[in-house]
């Protein structure tokens, strides 16, 4: 009899689970059903990892020595040692190519082209670069961007600004793919200037595209139609297209996961390969040189039959041996750009996590009206974004930041500067356009809060500054022949990927 109750518990309890499992997920705070539009309709979308977006690698991130580890035969002192850790992220496998730029170009012409002609010759690369007053380089100047045979070199003559716009572009175009692509949206063939998809304007629900489905399903009681827009909260989109930061850049070329056993790195790297030379060390491919770059004066190629790197200028992206993170050209054929403002001092007063200069803080333009409403968009169909205001946004009661613009904290502003005494401060006008007593543009300095960072070497380089370490600086709206630059993106969530925690 005792046995028979205790097979009958047994029975009672496994068909109660077996209930239980086939219902809905529940709060383990409140017991309620997720997804459940009688209890109100609080949704838990099922999500099991970021999707990879197209052309990315994910870098898994860590701490290393960042700065100039080798000699500075250059003398700049402007990259002194310091660790750090870098988030896990993801960056192009390569460098944005001519193919993908003039991708990027077809579109603003066929979207923007009649209304705005304006945005598409903004976008356009300055082919000019490539001239020289004592060389003969208009093949390239005519054939470079455009031919066919340079599809799959990497694009040039593109500035900072131009950069950040592609990027900006890339990740609407991504974004708009997945909605198509889970069934959400029609391709759009008559996309306008003030009608096309953004996502910061989707997410705003300021477009509304051609669906293909009235959208999720909406567990809210509260909404009669019974369907909603995808949410950030959804998982489905993608985070922002951008530059990497030096930090990340720096870190991602080292490629030192592949120097790596358990918590030990058995080599320090000089290059985004092993070893002390530019050349391949592996028996089978022994004297093959690992990147694109000047050999020395007047060398830019090697000795015709025996051409060491193959290339008098660029040379396609998917060439030479890429590093232990998959990545290609991370040391020659293009320098490249990165998001930060540059200083000679940065290493010395960026945080220790994720170091970066560059921060102004932005925050989305809202009616005067009705704080909670947003602006409408521009007529390009973006959202309007402006600066923190320490009044408008009570920056004041802030602990970590008081003002929108700190490029030159520590470095340029009122409290670095030599002539900063018993708290008085600068005369405001001191600093406009990037100018103050300490970094006194086209005077003294070339060094304003317009001056970019660009890494690594390229065509016209020699070996020195192939070291991920080195770095320099060019205006944000120039460009030139030698510099290029790629996409990344932030990894959000585990840093080391699917089974991670």
């Amino acid at each position: 009899m005792k046995i028979n109750k205790i097979i009958q518990f047994a029975l009672i309890v496994s068909i109660s689970i077996g209930i239980w499992s086939c219902k809905s997920e529940r709060s383990s705070t409140t017991g309620w059903e997720y997804n459940n539009s009688e209890n109100g309709g609080f949704e838990k979308p099922p999500y099991v990892e970021q999707e990879t977006g197209p052309g990315l690698v994910l870098i898994e991130g860590g701490t290393f020595t960042m700065g100039r580890v080798t000699d500075d035969v250059m003398f700049e002192w402007n990259a002194t040692p310091r660790r750090v850790s870098i988030s896990s992220f993801y960056m192009d496998e390569t460098e944005v190519t001519n193919l993908q730029y003039l991708e990027y170009l077809y579109w603003l012409n066929r979207v923007y082209g009649e209304e705005y002609p304006e945005v598409c010759d903004k976008a356009l690369p300055d082919t000019l670069v490539w001239r020289e007053k004592l060389a003969y380089n208009e093949p390239y100047v005519d054939y470079y961007l455009r031919h066919p045979s340079y599809r799959d070199y990497p694009v040039v003559g593109v500035s900072w600004l131009q950069a950040t716009d592609f990027c900006a572009w890339r990740t609407d175009r991504v974004n708009e793919y997945i909605m198509i692509r889970e069934g959400l949206f029609d391709w759009i063939t008559d996309a306008s200037a003030s009608e096309n998809f953004n996502t910061g304007a989707y997410l705003a629900n300021q477009y509304q595209g051609q669906k293909d489905a009235p959208g999720l399903k909406d567990y809210n009681p509260s909404n009669g139609e019974g369907y909603r827009n995808v949410r950030m909260q959804d998982g489905i989109l993608l985070p922002n297209y951008r530059l990497p930061t030096e930090a990340e850049w720096e870190f991602a070329a080292y490629g030192l996961i592949g120097n790596t056993f358990g918590e030990r790195q058995l080599e320090k790297k000089q290059w985004p390969w092993n070893g002390h030379g530019v050349r391949n060390s592996d028996e089978v491919y022994i004297g093959e040189i690992l990147a694109n770059f000047r050999r020395g004066s007047g060398d830019n190629m090697g000795v015709s039959g025996r051409l060491n790197d193959n290339a008098d200028i660029t040379a396609p992206v998917y060439s030479y041996w890429p590093n232990d993170y998959g990545l290609y050209n991370m040391a020659g054929n293009v320098s490249e750009w990165v998001m930060d403002v540059y200083r000679p001092l940065t290493h010395e007063d960026a945080e220790d996590f994720r170091p970066f200069r560059g921060n102004v803080f932005k925050t989305l333009v809202r009616d005067d009206v009705d704080p909670r409403v947003l602006a409408e968009k521009d007529s390009l169909g973006k959202l309007q974004w402006r600066n923190v205001d320490k009044d408008l946004d009570n920056l004041v009661e802030r602990m970590n930041y008081r003002k929108a613009d700190n490029i030159n904290y520590l470095d340029g502003d009122d409290n670095s500067n030599i002539r900063y005494q018993d708290g008085e401060t600068i005369a405001e006008e001191n600093y406009k356009n990037g100018n103050n007593l300490m970094y006194q543009y086209a005077a003294t300095s070339l060094i304003n809060d317009k001056a970019r960072v660009y890494k690594g070497g390229n065509w016209k380089d020699q070996a020195w500054y192939l070291n991920p370490g080195t770095r320099r600086y060019l205006q944000e709206n120039k460009s030139t022949a030698f510099l290029g630059f790629r996409c990344a993106m932030d990894r959000v969530g585990s840093p080391v990927g699917l089974g991670g925690f």
